[in-house]
């Protein structure tokens, strides 16, 4: 059995994770990125990770990039951009409730009929100005959130800094199964 002869490391979610997040990392690190330029580059990542309308955060991602040049690392902005999936999602409710808070707006209905409309491009007015409240929420949340983030990331990317980027290669692995 696989499992029994790697343990944990084994599962393919653990196989997927090594190879789709911390050898990046790894390799992001080993290339001598400065802690400052890692911490924004990634808070940044996620700050527009969050953005509640799905699909375009990579594209913001690729215009910072584009904007910041070399004051930003492109790899780990959009390594942030992935991991921030889950957090984007969470956060597109309080985003909108947010917004509606400060334009003193009704509570938008959160329905499957909304998602449908959503979904087949036939929105109505109501959803347009929920997209709308959604996107006040997150531009008046987002400083907060990238000063939170970049103060968080800062003292983790000195430390893997530290930690990585003196080693010519990636980890050895002890069992074959790991990858």
């Amino acid at each position: 059995m696989e499992r029994e002869r790697g343990g944990w490391r084994g599962y393919r979610v653990v196989r997927w994770a090594r190879a789709r997040i911390y050898k990046p990392i790894i390799v992001i690190l080993r290339r001598g990125v400065e802690p400052k330029q890692l911490a924004l580059s990634a808070a940044l990542g996620i700050t527009l990770g969050v953005f509640p309308i799905c699909g375009v955060t990579v594209v913001f991602c690729g215009i910072a990039v584009a904007i910041l040049g070399t004051r930003c690392n492109g790899p780990t902005m959009m390594l942030a951009n992935f991991l921030a999936t889950p957090l984007q999602m969470s956060l597109m409710v309080p985003f909108l409730r947010m917004g509606e808070g400060i334009m003193g707006a009704s509570a938008f209905a959160l329905s499957k009929d909304a998602l449908w409309q959503a979904l087949t491009g036939k929105a109505s007015g109501d959803l347009v100005s929920a997209i709308g409240h959604a996107l006040l929420g997150w531009l008046i949340s987002t400083p907060f959130l990238f000063t939170v983030f970049y103060l968080l990331l800062l003292p983790s990317a000195r430390w893997a800094q530290q930690r990585f980027s003196g080693r010519d290669q990636l980890p050895r692995r002890s069992h074959s199964a790991i990858d």
